[in-house]
């Protein structure tokens, strides 16, 4: 197959934009008339040809010299350097016999002035670990020394595992890793136009490991409509051949005896994937005639070595090189030498593993005996190994209830283990098979909670609800765990309706269908009973409680689901109880799963700290357990609440670590989540790139899969930033749908919290009547102790939107109530809206206190952007603490200062006048007197002029609430 109707080309470098930037700072260098090197070294197909052929397409200030040496050629004495020079000069090089002599280390580095000529001179080498010996010492010492070349520069490429030879040490290294997920996927979308399916485009990233080389070659092996999921990849997708193309220049120079044993390591490594037992392949390297010497050649190549117990590759890509690039006959060998050699008592696994591996066909007796180990009591064996062990029986399995059974625990296995992809390319095996309805039912689990991590949770709730009603007639565990991850997807697309159905029916215990006694469905599904331990539902055979799968939840979830049908129907005095029971039992618990919960059911009380604590330990059982699959949803849990208790600090770190592990992992929803929940701190630590730049990779997951609690954190995050920022009506427009109840609307439980933003946000704008509905339904909210900053930020609403001879009082109940909470930064808001009010007032000596108590509490907890906010309104009340204007600015009065601050933001005179609490006739005559005094004709030109004078904080929070009737002061 052809891959010209799917790979476009040319194609751009793509997640090298610190190597790009080193790039361009050496040909700036050049330009200045200095001199400088670099030196790029990579793994193959990692891209450092692509940046040196960068470097040389982009330097265009004089001249490039790229010397295309033959491999003959390289091998003489000055070969290289010979070509080089003769490129130079425009002439072919010259026969060997001139080539042994002529020539010293020093005399490339003293021909370079002569070449350049007095302009700019680059010369780029590639691969220069592969000239001669002489050449490579004339490039070294060139480039050690180019500092002394006026406007010359040289950029090599070589080798990763060649950048510490002698003959370049001291030179600047630029070391390429593989691209992230986020390039590399861009990266994939050039390559294909975009056109290539979700799964498709999920599985090429995973073979590739962020390799650009491999993942071209990749996307040429498939037509378009494999490409667009319409036929079946093929499998391996990245085959012998495929590998040899790109990792081969480092095999072939080995001799065949090393490449040998790096197959048997090779293989060791298929039933171990943390590395493979170097006792047992040089044992089995010796029993096919090997010395363990052997390994010497591949140690100096820098692809493999022994650590003493262990033989590793030095990446996963030359591992599966060395292995695919053999034939099947002689990895069967490999597998079969490796199980005569290994202990089945002590390593029984492993063993079955290889003689699985060494077999040819279909082998019930050691499929069951492989299954049977791989789901075998006990911590030994990773979830990757039972997966792995459990693929491979049941490609040995002929029945096809026992052969779907075990694919979809091997499934469930790799899920655990962080998986996602390579348990959704197991249950794609299970599909098209008839089995009975309990086997079919425990794969549309794991389906489905595939789908609540990465997917539509609306897809997700259907497959869940769809697998508990037929799991209940033979699984009453599993039917429960579908009903409380189906309760989950309905929760993230915030619909309570579809939470209570999900919670409303009771797990059915396990009853035999009609006609067929319990032992007889036990022998017609010898690995998919309930009972049967070749399931992860068994805790020994996880290592773990049963919990600790997303599939199996037990003890509390009683009072759990009780608690909350209750608190979602509207009677949380009769969800409490439950809840707490859930809460108290979670004191002592180590089970992950448990745990998350108790988490959920504080949240649902209101007791923040508890929900902090209960997902912290979590974090720390799962972390302990090996449990990857679970650590980004415990982190979204343990970042929600810290977010929720005002610790952001705490809750960016958390988050950061989350979104981390679920691109790991492969679970964008949760990716999702954490970018919400960063954007919520960036909208108090930082500025609004950072803001938008969160919500935005938010909201591109949180549109299509329908994840509506993301979609709100992420909105609220821009309204606040906008709020503050000085962007009063654009953060109402924002708040403003999210906090009104109906469909469509902000997530059930997000909309209340984000009421006094919204309150704050309609007053400054002027938008009195729905500011105060908007409190009419807070007020009843907060009676019922949900949010323990509630009380307080009520209280401050009532002073925004009250009577005028209530504001003082409100104002200081609101401060009284802050004092019994955590949550240092809304207390610094109240602060800072009691500040603005005293002034308003005309009391400034009073509104200095309040504001400088504010801004040292926005400093203490990191929110810079509203301490700036603050010292805008501590200026206006004529505190001289800050730095001056600068230039022009200097001429302005104060008031046309904020206004020309607020101008060059891009506000209009009516949003200008809103926030500085003038009217718009007001703000139209001190805008000429300010084009006037400082000589500009356009709001762009004085954009730029405050620009120039790197005044940017003027406009933020230099605006005022107007009066309660919504007229402006």
């Amino acid at each position: 197959m052809s891959g010209t109707t799917t790979v476009s080309s040319p194609l751009r470098t793509f997640g090298r934009s610190a190597e790009l930037e080193a790039v361009k700072a050496l040909t700036d260098r050049l330009r200045s008339g200095r001199g400088g090197s670099l030196l790029i070294a990579a793994e193959p197909g990692l891209g450092r040809t692509a940046l040196l052929a960068h470097a040389a397409d982009e330097f265009t200030a004089g001249t490039v010299l790229r010397p295309r040496t033959a491999p003959a050629e390289s091998r003489l004495p000055y070969g290289g350097v010979h070509a080089l020079l003769c490129a130079a000069v425009g002439r072919p090089p010259p026969p060997a016999a001139v080539l042994a002599s002529g020539l010293a280390p020093a005399d490339l580095w003293a021909r370079l002035p002569g070449i350049a000529a007095g302009s700019p001179l680059l010369v780029c080498v590639d691969d220069a670990h592969l000239w001669d010996a002489p050449s490579r010492a004339a490039l070294g010492f060139a480039a050690r020394r180019s500092d002394a070349l006026p406007g010359i520069g040289l950029v090599l490429s070589t080798a990763q595992t060649r950048a510490d030879d002698p003959d370049f040490s001291g030179l600047p290294v630029i070391r390429l890793a593989p691209l992230e997920d986020p390039a590399a996927t861009a990266m994939l979308d050039e390559l294909t136009g975009g056109d290539a399916a979700p799964a498709v485009r999920e599985e090429l990233l995973r073979e590739a490991e962020g390799n650009p080389a491999l993942l071209t070659a990749l996307v040429a092996r498939l037509a378009p409509d494999q490409l667009r999921g319409h036929r079946l990849l093929p499998r391996p997708l990245a085959d012998g051949s495929t590998l040899l193309g790109t990792f081969g220049r480092r095999l072939a120079p080995l001799p065949a005896q090393t490449r040998l044993l790096l197959l048997l390591t090779g293989a060791a490594h298929e039933a171990d994937p943390e590395g493979a037992e170097a006792a047992h392949v040089f044992e089995a390297g010796r029993a096919a005639g090997l010395d363990p010497a052997a390994l010497d050649p591949a140690e100096a190549a820098g692809i493999a070595c022994s650590d003493g117990n262990r033989i590793v590759f030095a990446s996963s890509l030359l591992r599966r090189t060395a292995y695919a690039v053999a034939p099947l006959s002689r990895r069967r060998d490999a597998h079969a030498l490796l199980a005569s050699v290994i202990d089945g008592d002590r390593h029984r696994l492993s063993r079955l593993f290889h003689l699985a591996l060494a077999a040819e066909g279909p082998s019930p007796a050691l499929a069951a005996a492989l299954a049977a180990a791989a789901t075998a009591p006990g911590t030994g064996p990773s979830g990757s190994q039972r997966a792995a062990a459990l693929a491979r029986a049941a490609e040995l399995t002929p029945h096809a209830d026992a052969r779907v059974s075990r694919l979809t625990a091997a499934a469930e296995y790799a899920l655990l283990a962080g998986h996602s992809g390579r348990a959704r390319e197991l249950l794609g095996g299970t599909r098209d098979a008839t089995v009975h309805d309990v086997v079919a039912a425990r794969a549309e689990l794991v389906r489905g909670v595939l789908a609540l991590r990465d997917g539509p949770v609306g897809d997700a709730y259907e497959a869940l609800l769809v697998a508990a009603t037929r799991l209940a007639p033979y699984d009453g565990q599993r039917a429960l765990s579908a009903r409380l991850a189906a309760m989950e997807a309905a929760w993230a697309a915030g619909d309570a309706p579809a939470c209570l159905v999900a919670l409303d029916e009771p797990a059915t215990p396990f009853t035999a269908p009609p006609g067929m006694a319990e032992p007889e469905l036990r022998n017609a599904l010898p690995a998919s009973a309930p009972e049967h331990p070749e399931h992860p539902e068994h805790p020994e055979s996880l290592g773990a409680p049963p919990a600790a799968g997303p599939w199996a939840l037990v003890g509390s979830s009683g009072d759990y689901r009780l608690g909350l049908r209750a608190a979602l129907g509207g009677k949380l005095h009769e969800a409490r109880d439950p809840l707490r029971r859930v809460l108290d039992g979670a004191q002592s618990d180590d089970d992950p799963t448990r745990l998350l919960l108790a988490g959920v059911a504080a949240l649902v009380l209101g007791d923040i700290r508890a929900a902090c604590h209960a997902n912290a330990r979590a974090l720390a059982v799962a972390r302990s357990r090996g449990l990857d699959s679970l650590a980004p949803q415990i982190l979204e849990h343990l970042a929600y609440a810290e977010l929720r208790a005002g610790q952001h600090a705490r809750a960016r770190a958390h988050a950061q670590e989350g979104l981390r592990a679920a691109h790991r992992a492969g679970q964008r929803n949760v990716a999702a989540h954490q970018h919400a929940i960063l954007a919520m701190v960036a909208s108090v630590e930082d500025g609004a790139a950072a803001v938008v730049a969160h919500a935005r990779a938010a909201l591109e997951t949180a549109g299509p899969h329908g994840l509506v609690q993301a979609a709100t954190l992420a909105e609220w995050a821009l309204a606040r930033a906008d709020l503050c920022h000085g962007r009063a009506l654009e953060a109402a427009a924002r708040l403003g749908p999210l906090t009104r109840p109906g469909p469509q609307r902000g997530h059930f439980a997000v909309r209340m919290l984000a009421v006094p933003c919204f309150v704050e946000a309609a007053v400054l704008s002027g938008r009195m009547a729905e500011a105060r509905a908007a409190v009419d339904g807070y007020t009843p909210w907060v009676a019922l102790g949900i949010d323990p900053q509630a009380p307080a930020q009520l209280a401050r609403c009532l002073a925004l939107v009250g009577a005028p001879e209530d504001t003082d009082a409100l104002y200081a109940l609101a401060l009284a109530r802050h004092e019994a909470t955590d949550g240092a930064f809304e207390r610094a808001r109240t602060q800072l809206l009691y500040g603005k009010w005293l002034r308003r007032q005309r009391r400034p000596g009073e509104a200095r206190s309040r504001l400088r108590d504010a801004l040292v509490a926005f400093e203490r907890c990191g929110a810079l952007p509203w301490a700036e906010q603050t010292r805008a309104e501590l200026r206006a009340t004529g505190e001289a603490s800050a730095a001056p204007p600068t230039g022009n600015l200097e001429r302005l009065t104060p008031q046309q200062l904020r206004i020309a601050r607020c101008v060059a933001e891009g506000a209009t005179n009516r949003e200008v006048a809103l926030r500085l609490s003038v009217s718009p006739r007001t703000v139209d005559h001190h805008l000429r007197n300010v084009f006037a005094l400082l000589g500009v004709r356009s709001r762009t030109e004085l954009s730029r002029l405050v620009d120039r004078a790197g005044e940017g904080g003027g406009g933020q929070g230099a605006y005022h609430p107007v009066d309660r009737t919504g007229t402006p002061h």
